[in-house]
């Protein structure tokens, strides 16, 4: 059971992040579905809390994922969320708890803070981004350079750090980069293609010169990627644009540079490293065993309380 906030009230698909939740735990409980240490210095009666607790300061991100995968050890054990999603949280804050059979809490403790810790950490880094462009009218968009296997995970996290999503695949959004132009012979070919054969779908060009993102604008194209321009440049591609289309900065972007390519005039940077670069914000589950988790140990040994100390 979970109090909180639910996977599906983070815009996830349940069943996607139980899918992702269940590859997970296989891969530390193996086909038998055993944590042999807990199995074995645990009494099977004994429960305990545990509280996950933040040991860095940073924006927090996931936690009903990680309750997610402390039920799906146990569904017995009860999740209380305390802090929000894309919360700043501080070194020692309380996030969540997690009360239960203590085998579960600790069989589980390591999958769910791999996932809160990677997503935490995205989080964070994004909301680096996003207080760095506050103010300019640039947003930070991620990119598809994801971990395999998690991309609606680290997207959702991004959102949560102040981020927007940029497209989830190769399916939803065409995008004409440079091996497509040489393929189809001009970006204006290439556009026309993908046009005439998805004109549902959206399409983004990427640019690298002036005289590109005018050929590119001239053929239909409302969205521009431009690839490694400096801002001179950039200034430059905004003017010849002039308002006919969202204009995308990208290519080894830093924080340090972020806001002078924000105030070129573009409307977004995109940062593959939000996604294939952070850092995990530290998270640790602390526990606290139940008033009778020594009593059970002792009687699962043989040995007798000495009763209160004094």
């Amino acid at each position: 059971m979970s109090t909180g906030m639910s996977i599906a009230g983070l815009g996830l698909d349940p069943a996607a992040v139980a899918e992702i939740i269940e590859r997970a735990l296989a891969e530390d409980l193996g086909p038998q579905r055993i944590d042999v240490t807990s199995a074995a210095t645990i009494p099977a009666g004994q429960t305990g809390v545990g509280e996950l607790v933040a040991r860095a300061d940073g924006v927090v991100a996931g936690l009903p994922v990680a309750g997610a995968v402390f039920t799906a050890v146990s569904p017995t054990v009860t999740v209380r969320i305390v802090a929000a999603e894309g919360q700043r949280v501080s070194r020692g804050d309380v996030l969540a708890t997690v009360e239960g059979p203590t085998r579960a809490l600790l069989t589980a403790e390591r999958t769910a803070l791999n996932l809160l810790c990677r997503l935490s950490g995205i989080a964070t880094h994004t909301r680096a981004w996003a207080d760095a462009l506050a103010g300019t009218g640039a947003t930070v968009l991620d990119t598809r350079k994801t971990t395999p296997g998690l991309r609606i995970l680290e997207k959702y996290a991004v959102r949560a750090g102040g981020g927007t999503n940029k497209r989830m695949g190769l399916y939803d959004v065409g995008m004409v980069k440079d091996n497509h132009k040489l393929a189809a012979g001009s970006i204006t070919a290439a556009y026309q293609r993908i046009r005439a054969a998805y004109p549902e779908v959206p399409v983004q060009v990427e640019v690298t010169t002036v005289v590109e993102a005018v050929e590119a604008v001239a053929a239909g194209a409302t969205f521009l990627l431009c690839d490694n321009m400096t801002p001179a440049l950039l200034r430059e591609v905004v003017a010849a644009v002039a308002g006919r289309a969202e204009l995308e900065a990208t290519g080894g972007l830093t924080l340090a540079v972020a806001r002078e390519y924000a105030q070129t005039g573009v409307d977004y940077l995109s940062v593959g490293a939000l996604t294939h670069s952070s850092p995990i914000l530290d998270i640790a589950l602390d526990l606290r065993p139940g008033a009778a988790a020594a009593d059970l140990w002792r009687g699962a040994h043989g040995q007798r309380s000495s009763g209160p100390a004094g």
